[in-house]
């Protein structure tokens, strides 16, 4: 399923927008699309209509329309405030064929990763602040 697929298929899905990225395996951006936020309260199935349409923008500009789009997604989004629906937003992505791995979690954890590995160390730590407005 995954020879010669891209890395990663990013989601990042807030209230008032959702950001796709395909990323390659040495960091290239390969293709992007943004839409819509995520529907409140969680509701999977709306999420991945939402989803599954941005997902086919970014098949269509990698030249992937029809087939799996990366080896992994990582999709940080709104409304999977829960472990359970984390779990729940995962299966229904990992059904679309679009990946072999998925992870989902809130996308309060794509803001505390952002730029963290470019920190500069303070006391040998990295750190960093994130905002969200």
């Amino acid at each position: 399923m995954t020879g010669g697929l891209p890395a990663v298929l990013a989601m990042d899905g807030g209230n008032s927008k959702t950001d796709l990225a395909l990323v390659a395996a040495d960091g290239s951006l390969l293709a992007t699309a943004r839409g819509g936020g995520i529907p409140a309260p969680a509701r999977p199935e709306a999420t991945v209509r939402l989803l599954a349409g941005l997902a086919g923008q970014i098949q269509r500009q990698a030249g992937l329309a029809g087939r799996a789009v990366a080896r992994h997604i990582s999709a940080c989004v709104a409304n999977a405030d829960l472990p359970e629906e984390e779990q729940e937003l995962a299966a229904a992505l990992r059904a679309q064929g679009w990946s072999e791995t998925t992870v989902v979690v809130n996308d309060t954890f794509a803001v505390l990763r952002a730029g963290l590995a470019c920190a500069a160390p303070l006391d040998g730590r990295r750190w960093g602040v994130g905002a969200v407005c």
